[in-house]
């Protein structure tokens, strides 16, 4: 990842709560044809000090070869994004631009055995599950032949991070006049992903006037 400015590096173990928090992206290797990349869930867990994070794909993505314990696997979690324009800011002469918030975890990834399909899936259910409104479903509630089923068709891998890079492109390089105009667009959007990035614009400057808090 290309951080374009100082002030929008994201601390790693910010960028590492951050992954975390959002629990799905986009997983990419390259094999002799070029990149293969997958949407995943994933869980991220710290195992003697070292972030491992851990998916699973069908047992037929042309991914799972690929994770032979010395090829470098990249996760990229994206979170909030909205658009810019320069008509939007307090001074003149800016140039439309894009908002957004990205983290890239990389490393060396490991193919597990078919044996531990099943707790996989049941430390991927309980993070989702927990944030629901509502009794946890998990997976000894399925039929056990279906259940059996279902976790022989995928294969766990396990990313070992070794390499975090996270940015935060919150118009932390621009003047107080022209954050607070963005903030107030923002926040006035229909858009929730807009109006959660106003709120993360107001708590980098919480001292400046907005127009809605």
């Amino acid at each position: 990842m290309h951080v374009l400015r100082p002030q929008f590096r994201i601390e790693k173990q910010r960028a590492l709560e951050f992954a975390g928090q959002r629990g799905f992206g986009v997983i990419v290797a390259a094999d002799e044809r070029g990149p293969r990349a997958s949407h995943v869930p994933f869980v991220l867990d710290q195992r003697d000090g070292q972030a491992i994070v851990q998916v699973h794909l069908a047992a037929r993505n042309p991914l799972v070869p690929l994770a032979d314990g010395t090829r470098r696997f990249l996760l990229i979690v994206a979170g909030d994004d909205a658009y810019i324009s320069n008509d939007w800011y307090s001074s003149r002469d800016n140039v439309s631009t894009w908002l957004y918030e990205a983290v890239h975890l990389s490393g060396v990834a490991h193919l597990r055995g078919l044996d531990e399909n099943r707790g996989h899936g049941d430390a991927l259910l309980a993070v989702a599950e927990a944030r629901l409104p509502k009794q946890p479903w998990d997976l000894a509630q399925m039929e056990p032949d279906k259940r059996e089923s279902m976790l022989a068709a995928i294969r766990v891998i396990d990313l070992v991070v070794d390499q975090i890079e996270g940015q935060a492109k919150l118009n932390q390089h621009k003047s107080d006049a022209d954050h607070v105009a963005v903030a107030d667009h923002l926040a006035r959007s229909e858009e929730t992903v807009h109006r959660r990035l106003a709120r993360k614009m107001q708590a980098l400057r919480p001292e400046l006037g907005y127009e809605m808090p």
